[in-house]
């Protein structure tokens, strides 16, 4: 999924592969480019490093790790007690003006649980770059690009009906119920409606299971 220069969200894609290995996400964005996706500013997903590195290679663009992630990494270091606490003094670096006083808040709350927690503060000076990309645009913009929620709700949604219309993982019709998730983006006036297309994936599913029904048919 990805944001365009007006602001519009987009599905730009969908694949399935074995891994989160670097050789698919590679193949993957190669296939966006070739299908003209130019002009990338930021890749945000969450820690894969598969990811990561064929973002640089194909994209050249700069890597943001999804905040709300992290936040839960880190605060895996911190006992239950304290980790509302823990996570107020890290989120004030989030708050600041501009990226360079963010890395100032950022190192200065490192160090100050680096005695308590030293785990969380290694945590810290590893990921210290790739959680405050976002910092480096415009005020304005942040708030959307600083966790990977948009796509995590989305498959949210593909779940939700792939459940309604009795879908088991992903089958032939699984781009038909992300097309349907997708109400008033991509079905223009006077085409199929999202309910509709719902139904339509309700009779996908149908010729799928008929379709693999036999002897060698998982139960």
């Amino acid at each position: 999924m990805a944001v365009n220069s007006e602001g519009r969200r987009e599905v730009l894609g969908l694949a399935i592969g074995p891994s989160e290995a670097e050789t698919f996400w590679t193949d993957f964005l190669r296939s966006l480019t070739r299908r003209g996706l130019r002009g990338v500013k930021l890749v945000i997903s969450d820690a894969y490093e598969g990811l990561k590195a064929a973002a640089a290679k194909v994209l050249n663009a700069t890597w943001q790790r999804c905040r709300i992630h992290f936040m839960r990494n880190a605060l895996a270091h911190v006992a239950k007690g304290q980790r509302d606490m823990v996570a107020a003094v890290i989120r004030t670096a989030f708050v600041q003006e501009n990226h360079d006083a963010a890395v100032a808040q950022w190192r200065q709350v490192a160090d100050s649980l680096r005695p308590r927690f030293e785990k969380l503060a290694e945590l810290m000076d590893e990921a210290e770059q790739d959680v405050l990309a976002f910092m480096t645009f415009p005020k304005d913009h942040r708030t959307k690009i600083h966790s990977t929620n948009p796509l995590e709700r989305l498959n949210k949604e593909v779940k939700r009906r792939t459940h309604v219309v009795g879908l088991r993982g992903l089958t032939p019709a699984s781009p038909t119920v992300l097309l349907a998730s997708q109400p008033g983006r991509h079905h223009p006036p006077g085409r199929r409606h999202p309910a509709r297309a719902e139904r339509r994936v309700g009779r996908l599913s149908q010729i799928h299971d008929t379709g693999n029904s036999g002897a060698d048919q998982p139960s």
